[in-house]
């Protein structure tokens, strides 16, 4: 089982920012868009946003203007800076890999996933 691994997360106030950052280097990176999902207690896993390999992004509605996905090909890693965070984005965060070139939506469509960070925004 390929392994993806995040970094970063913790806890913050409302208002303040988070940067979690995501290891690729055990797949051939620049192949694959990357994807953050999130899951709070007793709710579905979600998508955030995405990247493709060519840079296309994808937010999820409740995160456009706060939140940003980029990724370093040359570091294989892929990053989301969270801004101006409320308490409704408490959540595990986790990375997640698939070979293509259009950011899928669902969790199923994705081939790795790293273990997760926590990320707490308290009001």
């Amino acid at each position: 089982q390929v392994q993806l691994v995040e970094s970063g997360g913790g806890s913050v106030q409302a208002g303040g920012s988070l940067r979690v950052s995501c290891d690729g280097s055990a797949i051939t990176f620049s192949w694959f868009v990357m994807g953050w999902f999130r899951q709070a207690p007793g709710k579905e896993r979600e998508i955030v946003a995405g990247i493709s390999p060519s840079g296309g992004t994808f937010y999820t509605d409740s995160v456009k203007g706060r939140f940003t996905v980029s990724r370093d090909n040359a570091k294989s890693t892929v990053y989301l800076q969270m801004d101006s965070l409320k308490p409704a984005d408490t959540a595990v965060y986790y990375c997640a890999a698939h070979f293509g070139t259009v950011v899928p939506k669902h969790a199923a469509a994705y081939d790795s996933w790293g273990q997760g960070t926590q990320v707490t925004v308290s009001s």
